[in-house]
């Protein structure tokens, strides 16, 4: 029994998703968050999904992405190590398969570093053709490219 439980306990399932709201909710990408979760719903069941925005987000905006089933994470400091500290805080805690940051940002390399070395399978997520990183996509299990 006590076999089983380890089993269990050590068990991941599940994608977490991380978007970074200043660099992916631009004008020039026209992103749909709907999008945003189904490219990391290809990779299994979403169980957590938050989008990170300065403390200037129209309450709008906060509004539609809690309507589609956003964890809105508003922060008046640098939106980008709120993000990563948050990557990292749950990557160690939580127990899931697969940890999804969409960005262009290569702040984020680290962040998928340390999933990596935790067991936890990574996936970048690009908001278009121009911009993406390519050290986030070199360095993720799997990458995708919206709108391609």
């Amino acid at each position: 029994m006590d076999f089983l439980r380890r089993l269990v306990r050590g068990r991941r399932d599940g994608v977490a998703l991380f978007v970074d709201g200043p660099n992916v909710l631009r004008e020039e990408f026209d992103v749909d968050l709907d999008d945003v979760r189904a490219a990391a719903a290809a990779s299994g069941r979403v169980v957590a999904a938050r989008l990170y925005l300065n403390e200037d987000a129209p309450p709008a905006l906060v509004r539609a992405a809690e309507a589609h089933g956003y964890e809105v994470i508003t922060t008046s400091g640098d939106v980008d190590v709120k993000l990563a500290v948050d990557v990292a805080e749950f990557v160690l805690r939580n127990r899931v398969a697969t940890v999804a940051i969409a960005s262009r940002d290569t702040d984020f390399k680290p962040s998928l570093e340390l999933a990596s070395r935790e067991g936890v399978r990574t996936l970048a997520i690009a908001p278009g053709s121009y911009g993406r990183s390519d050290a986030l996509r070199t360095t993720a299990d799997e990458s995708v490219t919206l709108g391609e």
